[in-house]
């Protein structure tokens, strides 16, 4: 059977794995944990704790019980003004679990089993870790818009969140300390048939595997392929008019010593009504396929209809992606 390992974090990568848990792949889903928002960061503070939220929604994404007990752990307490407000059910039990177990890894893999998991689920550390974004320095510039942000060198964005919505400022992320990640982990990096980034938020989902420091160790010794599946829509204030090859010039930066070997892309036309409603509302444009640039780079780009219109959302078609990643492996024999 071959071994997938997977990198990413939110629903990009929830959509990705319910995917690939109907192929016969062994499959390892590796989470990022500086997440400081909502209910996550609530209990990540308070009980000093990783971030849990990211970790929850895969192991929903990957359960195979009846969906009255996926119900009740995706259940959020809704009433306002309680200590419980807008915790759903599954951060609450991975945050006891925690105790229970003694760390997140023991607790994430107690869940896997409860839900009846094929596969491997594993944050990427255990530790309480919040991403630093340092700034780019624009104090003093000329020719600068008005209202314009000034910052000296050396000042940073702390924390997810102040992250998210000042990508654009800047110019290296790195953690608030050094982490550890685990032999593990390692291990099933240098154990793959293919490594896979999932689509998500670029900046906060994907680049905070890359800034540690034992997982680009790692993809430099292993000889599994590394896939972006690209996102399909562009995040505003993180990758406002980014290509595909825009998306994996960062991914590159980031991995330094290794490339991206492939890419799986959107080429099916989208309905021109919800486009313009995205951008409308949202702000978001369709990310396009930047061809040439790719191939020049020594990118294999495998595209087809990968969407699905869900509730007036674009989002990625499970099974079809899953598909392409399964016939890739398949076609490397």
């Amino acid at each position: 059977m071959k071994k997938v390992v997977v990198f990413g974090g939110g629903t990009g990568l929830s959509c990705l794995l319910s995917g690939l848990k109907l192929f016969p792949l062994d499959v390892t889903t590796v989470i990022a944990v500086s997440d400081n928002g909502s209910s996550t960061g609530v209990l990540k503070e308070e009980l000093d704790i990783p971030a849990v939220g990211d970790v929850g929604k895969v192991l929903l994404a990957m359960a195979n019980v009846d969906d009255d007990f996926v119900n009740l752990l995706r259940y959020r307490f809704s009433k306002s003004g309680t200590t419980l407000y807008n915790h759903p059910v599954r951060n609450i039990m991975l945050a006891a679990l925690i105790d229970l177990k003694g760390n997140l890894t023991e607790a994430t893999k107690y869940m896997c089993g409860l839900l009846n998991i094929k596969g491997t689920v594993l944050p990427l550390t255990e530790e309480k870790v919040d991403l630093v974004g340092e700034r780019i320095d624009t104090a003093g510039g000329e020719g600068e818009d008005a209202g314009e942000k000034h910052f000296s060198e050396g000042e940073v964005f702390y924390g997810e969140e102040e992250v998210s919505a000042n990508i654009r400022y800047i110019k290296r992320l790195s953690y608030d300390h050094d982490i550890h990640v685990s032999d593990e982990i390692r291990e099933k990096i240098l154990d793959a048939d293919l490594i896979i980034f999932s689509p998500g938020s670029l900046y906060t989902s994907i680049l905070p595997h890359l800034i540690a420091k034992d997982v680009t160790s790692a993809l430099e010794e292993t000889k599994a392929p590394l896939m972006y599946i690209s996102n399909l829509v562009t995040q505003p204030g993180e990758t406002d008019d980014y290509s595909v090859g825009d998306h994996i010039g960062v991914l590159n930066r980031y991995l330094v010593n290794r490339q991206i070997d492939a890419v799986v892309a959107n080429n099916a036309e989208i309905d021109e009504a919800i486009i313009e409603k995205y951008l409308a509302t949202e702000n978001k444009k369709i990310v396009p396929i930047d061809r040439e640039r790719l191939q020049s780079a020594g990118v294999e780009v495998i595209e087809s209809n990968v969407f699905t219109i869900e509730e007036d959302k674009i989002r990625h078609d499970a099974l079809r992606t899953a598909y392409l990643i399964f016939s890739y492996l398949m076609d490397r024999d």
